[in-house]
């Protein structure tokens, strides 16, 4: 009886089995350079169109390169950092950097709000409404850069413009004044660049589910709070991409200033970073000064890029 029970307890006992082996042949190397194969077309391709172009734009700016060197005239000298120290010796430069970064802040903040702001706009208007509206957005976003600037001078024209008749203005120059012409082009920014923000963020609040809107308007929240403390922590990775896209366009704005301010306004005063240096290669020849502007541009667009991406990454973390 007794050995009959441990033959029992023995069949019942399971048996000790060996550790699962983590599989590190060259199949699992093979899948994880996979993803790296399929992207290699396009990193080539990107590799040709970017790379070398910022590689010839940082080492022309460490050059002597003016019309001279270009029709072989002179020979081409080492400078270093010298177009650097005469870059930011100038007080022009300064004022130009401010102006473009104040500029350009303020285009992202009104493209994000009434692109933000249309976008959930469209989840409550009915099909038709929806329909005409995406339809416009997207004419204005398809409208080339120098055909709308055309259009907006026309609509602001003092003499033939109808803006100035509807309100009362007379023959009111925008582009004369300085901040007149800076708020001018600003709108005609926003204008062609809200499209984007609009149908991005609105894919990304259709894709929420309506469980939750629902529950929260059920508690009594407004709808500033909803999108607050709903939309907007869900809809952060979407955010992130339309707020760097629009730093990038926004801060090397050219077509709109050069159109709309005639080169950059009345003794530059309307200048910004984009036309300043197009105005230092090609107007003054001085390509490696223009190169250099160019540099910095890059520079600052890669810091403000990190730390922001950073910021958010924290944020996350902290949440």
């Amino acid at each position: 009886m007794v050995a009959h029970d441990t033959a029992v307890v023995d069949k019942r006992t399971p048996l000790p089995t060996a550790p699962a082996r983590t599989s590190r042949g060259p199949g699992r190397t093979r899948g994880r350079w996979t993803p790296w194969l399929y992207l290699a077309p396009a990193l080539v391709v990107l590799g040709g169109l970017l790379v070398y172009p910022v590689y010839q734009l940082g080492l022309i700016s460490f050059l002597e390169y003016t019309q001279a060197q270009v029709s072989g005239g002179e020979p081409t000298t080492f400078r270093g950092f010298g177009n650097y120290a005469e870059l930011f010796g100038d007080d022009e430069f300064w004022r130009v950097l401010l102006s473009t970064v104040v500029f350009a802040a303020a285009c992202v903040v009104s493209t994000l709000a009434v692109g933000c702001a249309l976008a959930v706009l469209l989840t409550r208007v009915r099909a038709l409404p929806r329909l005409a509206l995406m339809l416009a957005a997207l004419g204005a976003w398809a409208t080339p850069a120098i055909t709308g600037s055309t259009v907006w001078l026309f609509l602001f024209d003092p003499d033939f413009g109808p803006v100035n008749r509807v309100l009362g203005l007379g023959d009111h120059s925008w582009t004369y004044g300085r901040y007149s012409a800076f708020l001018l082009v600003l709108l005609e920014v926003v204008w062609c660049s809200f499209p984007f923000v609009m149908v991005t963020v609105y894919a990304g609040i259709r894709a929420v589910p309506a469980e939750v809107l629902e529950a929260a308007a059920l508690d009594g929240a407004s709808q500033w709070r909803i999108w607050r403390s709903v939309l907007a922590p869900m809809l952060r990775p979407i955010l992130v991409v339309v707020t760097i896209q629009s730093v990038i366009w926004d801060f090397k704005v050219f077509t709109q200033i050069y159109v709309m301010t005639n080169g950059g306004g009345i003794a530059g005063q309307n200048l910004v970073l984009n036309v300043y240096a197009y105005q230092q290669a090609f107007a003054s020849s001085q390509y490696s000064l223009g190169s250099a502007i160019g540099v910095v541009m890059l520079l600052i667009l890669l810091a403000v890029t990190l730390v922001y991406l950073r910021l958010l990454r924290r944020q996350g973390e902290e949440l």
